[in-house]
């Protein structure tokens, strides 16, 4: 397992509310610069209630967030937000060219058209749909879709990368390779990301802890070999066994 130096975002006593109902709540939670975490669990647990928290778009009832030794809550709200990327599980394209599509953040933070479109380039090479960039967003399949989505955030040069069960909707082919390639870029990159999943095989493949969320609660953080030997309570035991099987 990698080693880290001082965390890049710290939750402590977090918890989310909906009405009356409690659905998220993390005493504690780490992510260190240059990792890429894992959260695992079933749906409903709260795990894109987390990424959407994290990214200050839900606001949570209690709590600190610390980002780079700083309360989130002193950040500047666009400073903070412009930290990161979400990439959602549905990609969200918008009606144009897969360039126009990924240029469209850096047009919006000043960079000329000819930079923007130098940095795209890159990305697209990257993530193997250069022969993409002329091709409408409304005509790509769901890789393809999925593969600009991710290209659309990287080219921002995000500090921390948010991903929303990105592979879900995929067949299984396509999410393998999708799989296997952003694997090796985040690799090559250390981009801190911290990724959203209810597959077991996912988190093991792409993380390098996993952190088991389960009823809104981080049960238990560590590598994926010893959470499956030495699971902390039933709960974390069974959910590791329904994934297997």
């Amino acid at each position: 397992m990698k080693e880290f130096g001082a965390p890049l975002l710290e939750v402590h006593d977090v918890m989310v509310k909906r009405g009356k109902k409690t659905v998220l709540n993390i005493s504690e939670l780490t992510l260190f610069p240059g990792e890429v975490l894992g959260i695992v669990g079933p749906n409903g647990a709260g795990k894109s209630t987390l990424l959407l928290t994290l990214a200050r778009l839900i606001i949570p009832s209690q709590g600190r967030l610390i980002y780079k030794n700083k309360p989130v809550a002193e950040w500047d709200e666009l400073t903070y937000r412009r930290q990161m990327c979400l990439v959602f599980q549905d990609p969200l394209l918008l009606d144009g060219t897969v360039m126009e599509n990924v240029i469209l953040g850096l047009r919006f933070r000043g960079i000329s058209k000819p930079e923007a479109v130098k940095l795209a380039s890159t990305w697209l090479e990257r993530l193997n749909i250069s022969e993409l960039s002329e091709r409408k967003a409304s005509q790509l399949s769901g890789g393809e879709a999925h593969r600009v989505s991710l290209a659309r955030a990287l080219v921002l040069d995000p500090q921390l990368l948010l991903l929303d069960e990105p592979f879900s909707a995929l067949d299984p082919p396509s999410r393998g390779r999708l799989l296997d390639d952003l694997a090796g870029l985040l690799n090559q990159n250390h981009r801190t990301t911290l990724f959203v999943t209810h597959h077991l095989r996912e988190a093991a493949r792409l993380g390098d802890r996993v952190a088991v969320l389960l009823d809104g609660k981080v049960r238990q953080v560590g590598s994926m070999e010893e959470i499956q030997r030495h699971p902390l309570d039933d709960q974390v035991a069974e959910f590791v066994v329904s994934e297997q099987d």
